[in-house]
C-alpha cells in the first residue's frame, strides 16, 4: 500500500499525514470508549441480523467499489507488461473529461507505475505528438509525485533518513517539470494542478504559491473533491497551515458547494484531524449534529455512483454512531459494508478492519436491542 493510497481512500491519496497524527487519532479513540461497552460479541451477532458482512468480506484497498471496469483495467495493467498501455488509455479515452474520474483513475494508473512503469515507457513512446499525448504525461507526473512519497515513507521527519529525504525532494522537483508539460498539454485539465497539491506539500510551498496553485486549479473546476481533499491536507496544522486556516478553508467551500458535490466532508475531516481532546463531547456539540445533518444531505443528493461518496459516509457513520444517532449511522454503514479504507478506520493501519466492525456492531446492537432492526 502506498502512502498516498493510504490517505485518499480509494486513492490514495494520500498517507504518510497519518503517521504524523496518530497521536491525536489515538487520544480521540479512547474518548470514543464512552460508546465502547465492553464485549462486542452481542453486536457481531447483531449485525449479522442486519445483513451486515463479517470481518473476513471487508475489503482493505478502498473505500468503495470502483467504477463497473476499472478493476478490470487495473488487473490488465498490472499483468501485461509492455502492451498495457492501451488498456490505460482505453480507460483514461473513455473517461474524458469527467474530472473526478479522470483524476481518480490517472491515480490508480500513476500508482502501479510507480512500482513498474515499463507499460508507461512504452506507451509514451507510441504517444508523442498524439491525442493521447496528454493521458501519457499526466500519469508520469503523478507517478513522479507517488514514488517521491512512497522514498520519503510514513515515519515521522526524526525517524526518515536524510537519503529519504534527498530522494523525496529531488523527486518532487522533477515533478513540477512534469506536472508543467501535463499541464500545457491538457490546459483545461485540472488534474495536473491537483497533483502539484502534493508537491507543494512535500516542498513547503509558502501560501502565496499555493493560492497561486489553487486559483489555477479551481478556475478549471471550482468544486473538485479530489482537490479540495488534498489542499485541505496542506492547510492543516500539521503541515503548512493552521487549525484555524483549515476550519476557514473547509467552512467555506462546505458552503460554496453545490448539494451533492460532497464537500460538507471537509468540516468533518478537520475536526477529525484535529481534536487532540480526551472528551467525547466534542463529538455531540449542536456545530457538529448541524455538520453531520448537512453532510446527510449532501450524501442523500449525490450522485449515488460518485466514486468519493462513500468517503463522506464512512465519515458520517462513525461521528453517527458516537452521537448515538445508531438507526442513521446503520443506515450509512449499510452503504459502505465490505470497504474499510476509509477515514476515519484506516488510521488503525492492519487494525482499521477490527475498528471499523467494533463501531458498527455496537450501532447494530443498539439498532435490534431496540426492536427496529429488519
Amino acid at each position: 500500500m502506498t502512502v498516498l493510497r493510504w490517505i485518499l481512500g480509494i486513492l490514495a491519496v494520500p498517507t504518510l499525514i497519518v503517521v504524523q497524527w496518530l497521536g491525536g487519532v489515538f487520544v480521540r479513540e479512547f474518548a470514543a470508549q464512552s460508546k465502547e461497552t465492553g464485549d462486542t460479541g452481542g453486536g457481531a451477532e447483531a449485525a449479522e441480523r442486519l445483513g451486515l458482512l463479517p470481518a473476513e468480506r471487508q475489503s482493505t484497498k478502498s473505500a468503495g467499489p470502483l467504477p463497473d471496469g476499472w478493476e478490470t483495467v487495473l488487473d490488465a495493467v498490472r499483468r501485461d507488461g509492455d502492451g498495457a498501455w492501451q488498456a490505460a488509455a482505453g480507460l483514461l479515452r473513455g473517461i474524458g473529461r469527467d474530472w473526478e474520474r479522470r483524476s481518480l483513475a490517472t491515480y490508480l494508473l500513476a500508482d502501479i507505475a510507480a512500482e513498474d512503469d515499463a507499460w508507461l515507457v512504452a506507451w509514451e513512446a507510441e504517444a508523442p505528438g498524439g491525442p493521447e499525448a496528454p493521458d501519457a504525461a499526466l500519469v508520469r507526473a503523478r507517478s513522479t509525485v507517488i514514488l517521491a512519497w512512497n522514498i520519503r515513507g510514513g515515519k515521522v521527519a526524526r525517524n526518515t533518513t536524510g537519503e529519504q529525504f534527498a530522494g523525496f525532494h529531488r523527486l518532487l522537483e522533477r515533478s513540477r517539470e512534469e506536472i508543467a508539460r501535463a499541464a500545457a498539454l491538457g490546459p483545461d485539465d485540472p488534474t495536473p494542478y491537483v497533483t502539484e497539491i502534493w508537491t507543494a506539500l512535500g516542498l513547503g510551498y509558502p501560501h502565496s504559491e499555493m493560492d497561486r496553485l489553487w486559483s489555477q486549479l479551481t478556475a478549471r473546476d471550482p468544486h473538485h473533491y479530489e482537490a479540495h481533499f488534498s489542499a485541505l491536507q496542506y492547510w492543516c496544522k500539521n503541515w503548512r497551515g493552521t487549525r484555524r486556516l483549515a476550519t476557514e478553508f473547509a467552512e467555506r467551500a462546505a458552503a460554496s458547494a453545490p448539494l451533492g458535490g460532497l464537500l460538507t466532508v471537509l468540516p468533518l475531516i478537520v475536526h477529525f484531524e484535529h481534536d487532540d481532546s480526551d472528551d467525547s463531547a466534542t463529538d455531540r456539540t449542536p456545530e457538529m449534529i448541524a455538520r453531520l445533518n448537512a453532510g446527510l444531505a449532501d450524501a442523500a443528493a449525490a450522485d449515488p455512483t460518485h466514486p468519493r461518496l462513500p468517503e463522506l459516509r464512512h465519515l458520517l457513520a462513525y461521528y453517527l454512531s458516537l452521537q448515538d444517532r445508531d438507526e442513521v449511522a446503520v443506515e450509512q454503514f449499510r452503504l459502505v459494508d465490505g470497504y474499510v479504507n476509509a477515514l476515519p478506520w484506516r488510521y488503525h493501519g492492519k487494525g482499521m478492519t477490527a475498528r471499523y466492525c467494533r463501531i458498527r456492531n455496537l450501532s447494530a446492537q443498539v439498532v435490534v436491542s431496540a426492536g427496529n432492526g429488519t
